[in-house]
């Protein structure tokens, strides 16, 4: 095993080297994950650098795009307008009179502000890096000074734009529910299918919500993005949210799998590294490593088809000294693009590429003993020939060796922390196996058993 992700490390760092055209991102066959269109299984890990096109400067992109590649990372999700009056770094706007129907690309030749998002894309695809493109942030839409019409030019304005490039992923909506001015986001998504059928659409919806609750049937959209959101239990109590499952990221991955047509869903917004309990006290505890591990593996052992991470500084570009911070954010955005979270979630996508890929199905029913809930639930994956089983406790559970399929021989623990594999010698190989992960049991001591 440990041969075998070294490898994939390896082979992962030479396949995001400069490269003049990335393959385009597909729907796999059986509908549930991704893959690249020369038939490659495509794990999406993401970053949310939503503030990249307007906060930083060219130099800095290109810190950051090298930073992501090194750490895994092969999709960053970016807002194209944060707000109508969105001026870049060097000043250029955005809109012409703040209207989304007419770009301003003539302005400023050697900084304009669609220029500039032409090289952050381009320099993302040398790095073996896809960009998600948020047309426009879902609040500039809830006050409804925008129409469908306006949005219907501007969708096709982006799409005939940025068709071009292979490396480009849409992502409708933006921290919204659907159901808010639904009839400018199914124009938005059509106009954008209508003219760039070569590239993925999805949709970004505000917190405790996923897509599909309003577009799982719209043509437009290829897959489903739930936002797990920044909420602890004992937050979650908003009489105004359809869906309290708390922490458990891994329920809407559940309730998407039971909709038709079969769709891929991931979590696109968790809690962020270093980011408050619930976001807007800054006095409350911060989300950190452990709990971003916890909601990746949770959600793609449930059947997610990737994982998009964040951190509180990185995600809003922030300096320390400067106006604009959000989120109780601390620190600077160039010292916690190094944060332990983020340089532990190339180990997930590592595992995932070292079994065989599109046989993978949820498998709960091999967890023989997950009453406890909460942080002890055991979320579990598996494959024709191997299964997963990933504790964020380290507590003692038990696997129904009947409920495989296939006869396991080999048995190991994975360390999510750190990419290691310890072999297991010798396990009960009938019945009901129980397993006890390495060191005390205790929130953060996460492991994942792999039998095979």
């Amino acid at each position: 095993m440990k041969k075998i992700i070294t490898i994939l490390f390896i082979a992962t760092a030479i396949g995001c080297r400069a490269q003049t055209a990335l393959p385009l991102i597909k729907i796999a066959a059986g509908k549930r994950f991704f893959q690249t269109s020369d038939g490659k299984p495509f794990f999406w890990l993401g970053d949310t650098g939503w503030l990249l096109f307007t906060k930083c400067n060219k130099d800095e992109v290109m810190h950051y795009l090298d930073t992501r590649r090194q750490q895994g990372f092969n999709v960053v999700q970016v807002m194209v307008l944060h707000s109508l009056a969105a001026v870049n770094v060097y000043g250029d706007s955005a809109l012409q009179n703040k209207n989304i129907a007419t770009p301003d690309t003539a302005n400023n030749p050697e900084h304009n502000y669609w220029k500039n998002i032409d090289f952050v894309i381009e320099e993302a695809g040398k790095r073996g890096i896809y960009i998600g493109l948020v047309p426009l942030w879902g609040s500039n839409i809830k006050d409804g000074k925008i129409a469908a019409a306006q949005a219907a030019v501007y969708a096709k304005f982006l799409a005939q734009r940025y068709s071009r490039y292979n490396n480009i992923i849409w992502i409708n909506g933006g921290d919204i529910k659907g159901g808010d001015a639904p009839e400018v986001w199914n124009t938005i998504g059509s106009t954008i299918k209508k003219y760039d059928t070569a590239h993925l659409v999805t949709f970004h919806p505000r917190g405790r919500n996923s897509s599909a609750e309003w577009f799982h049937q719209a043509p437009w959209l290829d897959f489903n993005m739930f936002q797990s959101g920044h909420k602890d239990y004992a937050q979650d109590t908003s009489s105004n949210e359809q869906n309290h499952f708390g922490e458990d990221n891994w329920k809407f991955v559940q309730a998407d799998y039971k909709r038709l047509p079969a769709k891929p869903t991931m979590d696109g917004e968790p809690s962020y590294e270093n980011i408050p309990h619930g976001l807007h006290d800054s006095m409350q505890s911060r989300w950190a490593a452990a709990d971003v591990r916890r909601y990746a593996y949770w959600s793609v052992f449930a059947g997610g088809a990737g994982f998009t991470y964040g951190e509180n500084a990185v995600m809003q570009f922030h300096t320390m000294g400067k106006k604009g911070g959000s989120f109780g954010v601390n620190n600077n955005w160039k010292k916690t693009i190094n944060a332990p979270g983020a340089g532990q979630m190339i180990f997930l996508k590592q595992l995932m590429l070292s079994v065989p890929y599109f046989d993978r199905q949820p498998a709960q029913q091999i967890i023989a003993d997950n009453t406890k809930g909460k942080y002890n639930y055991v979320l579990a994956t598996a494959g024709n020939h191997y299964a997963m089983a990933y504790t964020y406790t380290g507590r003692n559970f038990s696997i129904d060796i009947s409920k495989l399929h296939f006869r396991a021989t080999k048995a190991g623990w994975f360390n999510p922390r750190n990419g290691s594999f310890t072999a297991i010698n010798g396990f009960t190989k009938t019945g009901f196996a129980q397993f006890d992960p390495p060191g005390e049991p205790g929130n953060g001591n996460d492991w994942v058993l792999l039998l095979q």
